[in-house]
């Protein structure tokens, strides 16, 4: 059977079947699309540099950890600290040492914390008086003292002893971060304070508030008093003792800018007759690192040594303008009124 052979294909057929298999369509659109895709390109780019680090940045600002607090420095100390001391007053006709102190020293249980009852509590108000209260006369001088006196003050915490046993936590039982709790004064504490450079004192406070060591304390304190035998309620500090290594038990405590609404009141600090005297006395000294902090707004110069009266209202001891106040008086040596 002969061989059929097939015509090659002449270079216009081709032509023909390679036009048909280019997309031609695709190749006029080519110019187009690069036409317009170059600027987007470069106006994207443009974008890009500018958007993008605003947004890292806005994540990163939201992610990042709150700035830790500015630590606020704490007041610089008074150059003077509270002190003891007393008003003068001259007997007059028909005064007994009861009414005395119900009147000058607003002393309402005179006549029952100085009894005849307890010939020793007459014999120690004797000895503070410098008089026999038996046979006082007109025209005698009487040194008054403040009664169970109050001390306000700031200070810096030196160290806390508690009275509460630290609380144990179980052992955990995989790995965490071991925390060391703070102490526990819910129960009480004993805290060593500067008051000044050379001045210490020990601080019985009661309170769940934070406490570390460098924080900045105010409170309000129950003066040391002087012992008496056989007269554990005498109510008078003793002039001759010293501020430094005191020990105070507190009331109205604040740390820093927190105040311990749940701290004992001075009320609650035995003895004392503050509710039956509607108020209290308070030792203290004017200026911004004393007696500012409690806002009494005293016109009296900073550095100012005062003794004024406090009015109990609702629990809380305040001061009210016209309520007595008296400075230390360098050159008598004792409180004249303001």
């Amino acid at each position: 059977m002969a061989r059929r052979f097939r015509p090659g294909s002449t270079p216009a057929e081709n032509l023909r079947v390679i036009s048909r298999a280019l997309p031609w369509k695709l190749l006029l659109l080519l110019p187009l699309i690069i036409a317009v895709a170059i600027p987007t390109y470069l106006f994207g780019s443009r974008l890009g540099n500018q958007v993008l680090p605003s947004i890292t940045s806005l994540f990163n600002t939201i992610s990042a950890s709150a700035p830790s607090p500015t630590a606020t420095p704490p007041p610089a100390f008074p150059a003077l600290l509270p002190r003891t001391g007393t008003i003068l007053y001259t007997a007059q006709n028909g005064d007994s040492c009861d009414s005395i102190l119900a009147f000058q020293m607003r002393m309402n249980d005179a006549g029952q914390v100085f009894s005849d009852v307890k010939p020793e509590t007459v014999k120690a108000l004797n000895a503070t008086l410098g008089r026999n209260c038996h046979a006082l006369q007109p025209g005698m001088t009487l040194p008054l003292s403040p009664h169970y006196p109050l001390i306000a003050f700031g200070g810096i915490v030196l160290k806390i002893e508690s009275s509460t046993p630290q609380q144990v936590l179980p052992t955990p039982l995989i790995n965490v971060p071991t925390q060391q709790l703070g102490p526990d004064c819910s129960g009480g504490c004993n805290l060593t304070v500067r008051l000044a450079p050379n001045v210490q004192i020990h601080l019985i406070v009661q309170t769940t508030l934070d406490l570390h060591p460098g924080a900045w304390i105010w409170a309000q304190a129950m003066l040391a008093r002087k012992h008496i035998r056989g007269f554990d309620a005498y109510p008078y500090a003793d002039p001759g003792a010293s501020l430094n290594g005191m020990s105070l038990r507190a009331c109205d405590f604040q740390v820093g800018s927190t105040h311990d609404d749940n701290s004992l009141s001075c009320d609650q600090l035995s003895p004392n007759t503050i509710d039956d005297d509607n108020g209290a006395w308070l030792l203290g000294v004017t200026g911004p690192s004393a007696l500012d902090h409690w806002g009494y707004h005293l016109k009296l110069s900073s550095g100012t040594q005062v003794l004024l009266w406090l009015s109990a209202q609702n629990g809380d001891l305040k001061f009210h303008p016209g309520n007595p106040v008296y400075r230390y008086d360098d050159r008598s040596g004792h409180y004249v009124k303001v």
